[in-house]
């Protein structure tokens, strides 16, 4: 069974940023105002490995420092099938059902 910890570990990016949970709350707003998925659908839609790939690393990196670690784990997987050359269909799949997942449990906070 999943659990919110899994998509959205407050207490770990909290000591992270040194308790300031206002500060946690505003980043988490700034990185839900958009859709941080559409524009790497758009760059697989134009054949733009490369571009998909940049984008997966960034939503990779800030989802990191968020603390969103299932994301972070998805971009990551998808970063890495696209720098390998391999099929990504399933990583990118996943990578939307993830940030989905996500966006509900930020919904909640």
């Amino acid at each position: 069974m999943e659990h919110r910890d899994q998509y959205v570990n407050v207490q770990e990016a909290l000591y992270r940023l040194g308790g300031n949970k206002d500060l946690y709350m505003r980043l988490l707003d700034k990185f839900s105002e958009t859709d941080q998925v559409a524009p790497v659908k758009v760059a697989l839609g134009d054949g733009d490995l490369t571009q998909a790939s940049g984008l997966a690393h960034s939503i990779k990196g800030v989802a990191s420092n968020l603390s969103l670690n299932k994301l972070a784990e998805a971009a990551l997987r998808l970063e890495l099938c696209l720098k390998e050359g391999q099929d990504h269909s399933q990583a990118f799949t996943m990578l939307e059902e993830v940030y989905k997942k996500t966006a509900d449990y930020l919904a909640e906070l």
